[in-house]
């Protein structure tokens, strides 16, 4: 019984208010995965909104060699230095592994952006003691809580 209980206190916490707040307030470094240098895709204005407000933003994308100023990595395993949150902008069906790489690099939190929907992984994250936002916007939850 006390393991069903703490995994539904674990999805309690999914997406809630003190969770977004502690990822905004503690997650400095960001790894964003899927950041395009495109100015037109939804990752290159988040991020960088995200570098305008402080945050260090590290892009993971095998298809560019750097967006906004910083090299970007093929993975998470290539990041050299450690990650607070991982910020996720792949289609819902790449998200597990992402989320299961975040894990294994020590990742304080992953953000599963808007439309990016994996209950699985989001609940594997919480289980191994991530901090976990699903299908939610990290700039439309920092303008409207900061």
């Amino acid at each position: 019984m006390q393991e069903s209980k703490k995994g539904q206190d674990n999805r309690m916490k999914i997406n809630s208010e003190e969770t977004i707040r502690e990822i905004f307030d503690k997650c400095k470094t960001i790894a964003v995965v899927g950041l395009s240098s495109s100015p037109m895709r939804p990752s290159n204005g988040v991020a960088s909104f995200m570098k305008k407000q402080g945050y260090k933003v590290i892009p993971v994308n095998p298809s560019e060699s750097e967006v906004l100023g910083e090299k970007t990595f093929m993975n998470l395993s290539a990041i050299d230095e450690p990650v607070d949150l991982v910020d996720i902008f792949r289609r819902s069906d790449e998200a597990g592994a992402i989320v299961d790489e975040a894990i294994k690099i020590g990742a304080k939190a992953v953000w599963l952006q808007e439309g990016v929907i994996d209950f699985a992984a989001a609940q594997r994250a919480s289980e191994a003691g991530l901090l976990v936002v699903m299908n939610r916007c990290w700039l439309k939850d920092y303008a409207s809580k900061m």
